[in-house]
């Protein structure tokens, strides 16, 4: 990392980045209020770290030993409005605020008449953020793969009703890029683009949708170490959107656990992960569970760990859903967990600034 002088000029933040290329790495400059960080992308192995000290208009140089250091505390400190978290606005939605933002709907999208039912009963509940399934990873080649495995105009007919309804109802929308061939289609419609479990590894993924300049909600793979889950968020990074809404949803269960749940809600990473990084983390209790009776629980005890907000899966009839209806609650439901969990933000929010 260096870090620019105050008084350092085009010209000699310019020369900087121009040396970063000669050794064949990319720079990541972010401009603050009151200094210029350059942040180095690549092998630094090959770096001669004194010749960049003397270059004009360098203050200092500085080494982060993470592999996740554009999106790290340390590195997030430099910037005013970012070292105490970022904020990420979608609409007048502000995800990692002053307050808790809850995103909520059907897992996947079955019917135009379906979805408009339930982002109404989004709405009323009090949720921010309305989700919808377009393209839905299966683990069976035989289960429903979401309106969209009907080709690519039945996929554009359900992104333009998610779209119509988040208008409708004041809501942003968000729903899942599944490949690279869909992500220019779901970026035309959408408000976040959300990356699912299974494709965290998924490097040129991440780098296509990051290239849209849109919020991404990136979730944790269910076997990934808290290190890796950061180090490819870093990928996203690295094509210069920080844009990133990490998003805790559960890890493989020891033993026989999944008989109980369907993951290991792992709500000890929330505040682990928030130590590392200023992005917001949220929690998906729908996944993380696998069970309806459980979302309230781990819902609240995702806010009372400092989640910035939640996703859960909704539905005005779960035993209709064609997909994971066992752990969709109702509106009624979803009405009863945001205001529970906004009750005990209130209560612990005070405490955490003071820590």
């Amino acid at each position: 990392m260096i870090i620019m002088k105050t008084d350092a000029t085009k010209e000699q933040i310019e020369q900087v980045v121009k040396e970063i290329k000669r050794y064949g790495l990319r720079a990541d400059v972010s401009r603050g209020a009151y200094k210029t960080v350059i942040g180095l992308i690549g092998d630094e192995r090959k770096i001669p770290f004194d010749h960049f000290a003397v270059l004009p208009g360098v203050k200092e140089v500085m080494r982060i030993e993470i592999p996740y250091k554009l999106i790290s505390r340390e590195y997030g400190k430099f910037f005013e409005g970012v070292s105490e978290g970022m904020v990420i606005k979608v609409g007048n939605v502000r995800i990692g605020g002053d307050e808790p933002v809850f995103i909520a709907g059907p897992c996947a999208v079955e019917s135009k008449e379906q979805l408009f039912k339930i982002a109404e009963g989004v709405k009323t509940a009090g949720a921010h953020i309305l989700r919808g399934g377009i393209f839905k990873p299966r683990s069976s080649v035989h289960s429903f793969q979401g309106l969209g495995a009907g080709g690519w105009e039945a996929a554009e007919e359900a992104l333009s009703w998610l779209s119509e309804a988040g208008k409708k109802f004041e809501l942003p929308v968000i729903t899942e890029v599944r490949g690279e061939t869909q992500v220019d289609l779901v970026a035309e419609y959408v408000d976040i683009l959300q990356i699912g479990a299974r494709n965290m590894y998924d490097q040129d993924l991440l780098t296509r949708v990051s290239n849209k300049g849109k919020p991404i909600l990136f979730k944790r793979h269910f076997g990934a170490g808290i290190e890796e889950f950061l180090s490819f968020a870093e990928y996203i990074a690295a094509e210069g959107n920080k844009n990133i809404i990490l998003c805790e949803r559960g890890i493989i269960p020891i033993g026989k656990g999944k008989s109980y749940t369907r993951y290991t809600l792992d709500l000890g990473a929330v505040p682990a992960i928030q130590k590392e990084t200023y992005l917001p983390v949220m929690v998906d209790p729908s996944h993380g569970t696998g069970r309806r009776d459980l979302i309230f629980s781990m819902s609240c005890a995702a806010i009372a760990a400092g989640a910035s907000g939640l996703m859960i899966e909704m539905h005005y009839n779960p035993a209709e859903a064609l997909v994971d209806g066992p752990q969709a609650i109702t509106p009624e439901e979803l009405k009863e967990v945001i205001s529970a969990c906004q009750r005990i933000h209130q209560l612990v929010a005070p405490r955490r600034t003071e820590n």
